[in-house]
């Protein structure tokens, strides 16, 4: 025979503070979207595309039998360490891309740093210089990538001295760098300040000590 049992609910702010971290904690490991990152991947690309990196894509499936691609971007994170972040792409020259760079991101040092690097070496090739960059391994960081540089110039001149390893070493910076913003990302959005924005947000109630209730 059926029972009508009556259970109180509480909001967050009714919550003791033990009870609080016992709903928090409930936020972080099932409440969390699992698509957290693609704002820092939006602004990626962007970012690639002012450098001259074109990320290479691949197809995945929506709901409902659609597909779109998706950038060929990975990363591990963040307790480990060998944690990281890594893509696949192919790098040019990108015209004007330190001016491009300061007018988009004014405040990011680092991102000026990388394109004027790039662009030293560019113009002491002719701007002849192209890269490859694949993924290869097990885990994700910039160590992970397979960096592949030749200059596609018409009388075979050869790379100058400091060319491959300039390129290389800035699209590795490249690669820390998003670690760092997804780092960053991932940090604030579990902050107890964040969680329990969402919390309320979204009128979750919950038992006396803490428990998901609806």
């Amino acid at each position: 025979m059926p029972e009508i049992i009556e259970t109180t609910v509480y909001r967050l702010d009714e919550l003791s503070e033990e009870a609080k971290e016992k709903a928090r904690a409930w936020y972080r490991e099932g409440g969390f979207d699992h698509d957290w990152f693609e704002f820092v991947y939006d602004d990626f690309e962007r970012i690639c595309e002012i450098l001259g990196v074109t990320l290479e894509t691949r197809t995945v499936r929506l709901h409902g039998g659609r597909t779109r691609p998706k950038p060929c971007i990975w990363f591990s994170g963040f307790w480990s360490q060998g944690d990281g972040a890594c893509f696949e792409g192919r790098y040019g020259h990108a015209k004007a891309a330190p001016r491009r760079m300061r007018a988009y991101a004014p405040k990011d040092h680092e991102l000026q740093r990388i394109a004027d690097a790039l662009q030293a070496i560019q113009r002491r090739n002719f701007y002849q210089l192209r890269a490859a960059v694949t993924h290869r391994g097990r885990y994700y960081h910039e160590y992970c990538m397979a960096i592949s540089v030749e200059r596609d110039s018409p009388a075979w001149q050869d790379m100058t001295a400091d060319a491959e390893d300039g390129v290389v070493e800035a699209l590795r910076d490249l690669a820390r760098w998003l670690y760092r913003q997804l780092e960053r990302e991932y940090d604030h959005l579990t902050s107890d300040e964040a969680i329990d924005e969402a919390i309320v947000a979204n009128d979750y109630t919950f038992t006396e000590t803490g428990r998901r209730f609806g």
